[in-house]
């Protein structure tokens, strides 16, 4: 009689003696050929499998109705893996990798027509995050998906942005998509202070931050060796007033420099790691959304210039720092991430500047990492930031 596969309840752990085996087992030991046993051997057969099955941890369903295999399992034989593969085991080739991020109106059907557009095209979704704004009826979305098998060949992912383009002309969405191959490139402007330049240098050097620096940019030279130390670029724009005395001049003739320079070295992000200058809004809006400043301060209380001075002066409880986007309006953009720390009466400013400093670095640091792995959405004032 034929051994019938083994309901997925009773089979037993992985390695133990599969079912025609057992029953040739048996077999051997009564003397008769395995096809010819007799139901009363069959069914201790059976009692002995189960057994073998019953100090196994719980497994989870059973995926397929296949049966049990009809040879003894046996250990995996090296010689043969090298024959087969040549030597040792090929790695997996890299998956080819991309993150989505959407904002719309919040309606149904949202998220099955970009499920249903990225599965159409062979791309697999891996992580999916959302948010719904109930007050202003606005909807978020981040996705990281797949495009190694995709369609049309991975090198022509223009065409599923083209059915983006239509799908969101069709839902008044708001998109970017971004590709992890392309590493974004950063510049960062730095005045007289070095801790958020080099906590910064130090995280991109051990691999937290995945961006390459393409320059450290300074109004003043001072900072130049920290550069060095990190074999990063260095270049020296100082505001230069000319003879005339027009410092608006000056500073829009090194705006212009660097814009420059962000052209010439294909700059994605700028990030104002303590530099002590106010952007002039035309070049705050040409770059909306690209520029990232520290504020040390507790937005929205205590803007611009010392404000370990006006928090001393008013005697508060907590100071703070806060990362947010540039905008025209001075420390008044979205904010990305902010952290406090108690102050105490007996801390002097300097020891309020001490303790700010701390969280300047971890303040900046994370809203970088967010803005370069895409978690950051900006809408009007305020920002969704789907957190690691």
């Amino acid at each position: 009689m034929a051994w019938p596969p083994a309901p997925a309840s009773r089979r037993g752990p992985a390695g133990a003696p599969p079912p025609a085996f057992v029953a040739a087992a048996a077999a051997a030991r009564l003397g008769r050929p395995a096809d010819r046993l007799s139901t009363a051997a069959c069914r201790a057969a059976a009692r002995c499998r189960t057994s073998l099955g019953r100090a196994a941890v719980r497994r989870p369903p059973r995926a397929t109705t296949a049966a049990a295999p009809t040879t003894p399992p046996s250990a995996p034989d090296p010689t043969a893996s090298a024959a087969t593969s040549g030597g040792a085991a090929e790695p997996d080739p890299p998956r080819k990798l991309a993150t989505l991020l959407i904002s719309c109106p919040d309606k149904k059907g949202v998220v099955a027509s970009l499920g249903q557009l990225l599965y159409g095209y062979g791309c697999n979704i891996l992580t999916s995050e959302q948010f719904s704004d109930m007050d202003c009826h606005r909807y978020f979305q981040r996705l990281v998906f797949d495009y190694t098998e995709v369609h049309v060949g991975a090198a022509n992912m223009g065409v599923v942005e083209s059915a983006l383009v239509d799908l969101a002309a069709r839902d008044a969405m708001e998109w970017t998509l971004s590709y992890a191959s392309a590493v974004k490139r950063v510049v960062l402007l730095v005045s007289l202070a070095d801790h958020c330049l080099v906590d910064l240098l130090m995280r991109v050097r051990a691999g937290e931050l995945r961006c390459e620096v393409a320059a450290v940019v300074s109004n003043h030279a001072v900072l130049a060796p920290v550069a060095a130390m990190f074999n990063v670029p260095f270049v020296h724009l100082p505001i230069e007033v000319g003879a005339d005395g027009d410092k608006a001049a000056a500073k829009a003739r090194q705006e212009a420099a660097l814009e420059e320079l962000m052209v010439e070295r294909s700059v994605d992000v700028v990030v104002l790691a303590r530099y002590m200058q106010v952007l002039s809004a035309g070049f705050c809006e040409r770059h909306a959304g690209r520029v990232i400043n520290i504020h040390h301060g507790l937005l929205p209380s205590f803007t611009g210039g010392r404000p370990y001075h006006q928090a001393h002066a008013r005697g508060v409880k907590r100071i703070g720092a806060s990362a947010h986007y540039v905008t025209a309006e001075l420390d008044e953009g979205p904010l990305i991430e902010q952290d406090t720390t108690r102050a105490v009466h007996r801390d002097s400013v300097a020891d309020l500047v001490r303790k700010g400093r701390d969280l300047e670095r971890v303040v900046l640091a994370r809203a970088l990492r967010w803005h370069l792995n895409d978690r950051v959405i900006v809408f009007g004032r305020k920002t969704v930031v789907f957190e690691d």
